[in-house]
């Protein structure tokens, strides 16, 4: 700990002695004509008498922009953006340095021509890259009506979902999913169930930030996916509520709402969301044994999986203004549920003394969480310094209660069936606590970020398991047990933004993160302790070649920790011969990434990356021929090196049709020792997809997603192609107030999943379908009582580090 705290001082030194006096800045925020922000508009500074650019900012998702001051001279500013009309300021005088200037509200017209009384809308584009990151937007999409959160990752470019349901980015795991800036604090099945009961009509944009700087938290190996929730643009009140049915063979339905007050000082928002949310699975699973008399045996098992999730959840916050640059605010997160699974199966083991077993298996899953935030932001000066601060408290609980009911006869024999009848709890907690405190400092030409962080994680899961016998729940010690996981991290960083030349920009930034755990396993008192000092260093170039070409590089190093339930040693049980293991060994994996990416007219982006991971964390399928058992275990993959290509090439075919087309190419090899044995598994994949907008009479609007993924790998696992096809039709009415969404989603049942293991003649092949193809509906009411108002945005990203998985 000494260590961490001796360099956050010499980062804060380091920091401190570069301030000095600041240049002015140019500032403003640019509205449309309904007073929303034009997110993401150019806005260039122009020399008054020559019309030539000589600086410009591309404005932020809440319209706001900051342009260093030019030199002194007579100048007006131009914006500009796809899908409104070119508009230019008054012009002004810029009298020294020290010159600064806040034109306020800004406000630009839709770029709309009346032909022969027909209106002709432009579009937006869907997907914008910027210098750091790719934004997709959501919001008003017809695919977004009645979808959820999870939904929308799905089809975003370069995002993959593997065969457990978690999320990739180009190709590699681990994703850090943030809301509004802030980790979500969740990861596997948690942060599944968060997302699917998050309406996608409650979002405005997704930012996918595959390299990101040493400001964000060291967490996630393949990047970050922050998911931008709307805000509210009105004094008084506003808000809209919202029903929805799917079906696809079993019936899901949601409903809720959210609702905005802004008056005076104050602005509070709430947003509830209600799901009963209906899934199944089809399975058919297929396993071949090798024994080491050469002898083969064969486990053939189909199954179904049927599942209800009721998740409410309700989100509320307020921000007090203390004065123009001071606020403060609190946030909560409150969400509880629960899930009802029955998983039914029939399976053969053929080894001469053939068994047939049917197994029923019934889960009760109930879970409840809260996340709570306190938050202070400043504006220390009118020349970008700014000092924010969060505390945060995360209380998640669950308890899993299950019953398992065995019936195996032998084939073609007439003795009775053997009847086994098991049951579990298994009752998990989390407290999590986190604070942390980010200064920013202009410098003329150069942006000084220095902050701290400190969380502590307290994990305690136990696991009872019991025999019925007689009627009677007896204890079975073997497959007990209770395990404790607490983890201490200590982090800080500094980072330079720093213009170079006229063109060419740099960021800059190193991040020390001090991990110190204990893991308890309390049945055999037993214990592993860890404690490592890991820096990760990051530094992005840009240059602009020339007003149609520019280039950037980036180089960023990252870490993924294992999920707090992964490090848990129980053995969990899913049918007689198929087991799910922890492993307390489980080692953190480090990626090293670079990346270039070219862009061309603004528009389109061709982006090369390579990556290589020590220590990749990934499924192996340990299977004993012996007694034909089948353990899933996360261990360390020796290495995955990992090369990708992606392409972003949007087309506007007219200016009521705009196409977005991703193509992404990637290469990636895994390597891992089995039985000294050394197992390379790599394949060249590619993934398309193409999303076409269409602006209809009479106020509709119809989108289109095609995409094909072809074969894959995985960890030891291959994965055969899938491809989709999903359409939305949008309707709105009373002034956009009432909109009525229709989706068809997966129409062609394309995206069955067949994946496969093969180590020395041992094979593991499941082929699965999640029940993806639905038709859905959707209605939506917005409201709207107050005067327009400018929102303020926090110009800081808050983000939180932990893990919890389940």
């Amino acid at each position: 700990m000494k260590k961490v705290y001796f360099l956050f001082s010499l980062l804060l030194l380091y920091s401190t002695t570069l301030l000095a006096q600041s240049e002015g800045f140019l500032t403003g925020v640019v509205l449309d004509e309904k007073q929303q922000p034009a997110g993401f508009v150019n806005v260039a500074v122009l020399e008054l008498v020559t019309a030539k650019v000589v600086t410009g900012a591309i404005a932020d998702m809440d319209g706001h922009f900051l342009i260093k001051t030019p030199a002194a001279g007579k100048y007006q500013l131009k914006i500009s953006g796809l899908g409104y009309t070119e508009f230019k300021t008054p012009a002004f005088e810029v009298t020294g340095a020290n010159f600064a200037k806040d034109f306020g509200k800004l406000q630009v017209k839709s770029d709309t021509k009346v032909l022969a009384e027909v209106q002709v809308q432009t579009m937006r584009p869907t997907v914008i890259m910027e210098p750091d990151k790719m934004v997709v937007n959501v919001e008003g999409t017809a695919l977004a009506s009645g979808a959820t959160a999870y939904e929308v990752l799905e089809k975003s470019p370069g995002v993959w979902v593997d065969q457990d349901g978690n999320l990739q980015l180009n190709g590699k795991a681990g994703v850090q999913v943030m809301i509004n800036g802030k980790r979500s604090f969740l990861s596997g099945r948690e942060l599944q169930n968060l997302l699917q009961g998050m309406s996608a009509e409650n979002i405005k944009n997704l930012e996918i930030i595959s390299n990101p700087s040493s400001k964000h938290d060291a967490e996630g190996a393949s990047g970050i996916i922050n998911i931008n929730l709307k805000k509210a643009q009105v004094a008084g009140m506003s808000g809209s509520a919202y029903a929805g049915y799917q079906y696809n063979r079993l019936s899901t339905y949601t409903t809720g709402g959210e609702i905005h007050h802004k008056s005076g000082k104050w602005n509070t928002s709430a947003n509830i969301d209600f799901t009963r949310r209906m899934w199944f699975r089809d399975a058919e699973l297929d396993r071949v044994f090798v024994n080491e008399n050469g002898s083969k045996s064969k486990y053939d098992q189909t199954a179904f999986e049927k599942s209800e999730r009721v998740y409410p959840a309700i989100r509320v916050g307020t921000d007090y203004d203390l004065n123009g640059r001071h606020s403060i605010g609190v946030m909560a997160r409150i969400n509880a549920g629960e899930n009802n699974t029955r998983f039914n199966s029939d399976s053969y083991l053929l080894n001469g003394n053939d068994l047939f077993i049917q197994a029923k298996n019934r889960t009760v899953d109930t879970h409840n969480g809260g996340t709570y935030n306190l938050h202070y932001v400043g504006k220390l000066d009118t020349l970008g310094t700014t000092l924010s601060a969060d505390l945060d408290y995360v209380r998640i609980s669950s308890e899993t209660n299950s019953k398992m009911n065995n019936n195996s006869e032998r084939v073609n024999q007439s003795q009775p069936a053997d009847i086994e009848l098991l049951q579990s709890d298994n009752p998990v907690a989390y407290s999590i606590y986190a604070a942390k405190v980010d200064f920013t400092k202009m410098m003329g030409k150069t942006k000084i970020e220095t902050g701290a962080k400190a969380s502590y994680v307290k994990s305690d899961n136990e696991l009872k398991f019991f025999e019925i016998a007689d009627g009677q729940r007896v204890t079975d010690p073997k497959r007990s047990n209770h395990f404790i996981y607490e983890e201490n991290i200590f982090a800080a960083y500094a980072n330079v933004s720093a213009t170079l030349s006229k063109s060419l920009t740099m960021q800059a930034g190193l991040r020390a993160e001090q991990t110190i755990s204990t893991g308890l396993l309390v049945t055999k008192n037993e214990k592993e302790n860890r404690d490592y000092l890991e820096l990760f260093p990051s530094i992005f170039l840009q240059q602009k070649v020339n007003d149609n070409y520019q280039i950037g590089y980036k180089y960023s190093r990252r870490i993924n920790r294992p999920n707090y339930q992964t490090l848990n040693p129980f053995i969990f049980y899913l049918d007689p011969y198929t087991y799910v293991k922890g492993n307390p060994d489980l080692k953190p994996q480090y990626v090293n990434s670079v990346e270039v990416t070219q862009t061309y007219k603004q528009r389109y982006n061709l982006i090369l990356g390579y990556a290589n991971t020590k220590d990749f964390m990934a499924e192996i399928p340990e299977q004993n021929p012996e007694d034909n058992t089948t353990i899933f275990q996360q261990q360390n993959v020796k290495d995955l090196k990992s090369a990708t290509a992606t392409m972003v090439a949007p087309i506007t075919i007219s200016n009521k049709w705009q196409v977005n087309n991703n193509i992404m190419t990637m290469y990636q090899e895994y390597t891992t020792i089995s039985k000294d044995e050394v197992i390379v598994n790599d394949k060249i994949t590619a993934i398309i997809q193409s999303n076409h907008s269409i602006m209809l009479p009479k106020n509709f609007k119809l989108e289109v997603n095609g995409g094909y993924q072809s074969p894959a790998v995985f960890g030891l696992y291959q994965i055969e192609d899938q491809w989709w096809v999903d359409a939305g039709l949008k309707y709105s009415m009373l002034d956009d107030k009432l909109t009525f969404g229709l989706n068809l989603t997966d129409i062609f049942k394309g995206r069955e999943m067949q994946i496969q293991t093969n180590l020395n003649g041992n094979v593991n092949a499941i082929d699965q379908y999640q029940g993806t193809r639905s038709v859905r509906l959707n209605l939506r009411y917005r409201f709207n009582k107050g005067t327009k108002f400018e929102a303020k945005k926090r110009n800081v990203n808050l983000e939180e580090l932990n893990r919890t998985g389940n």
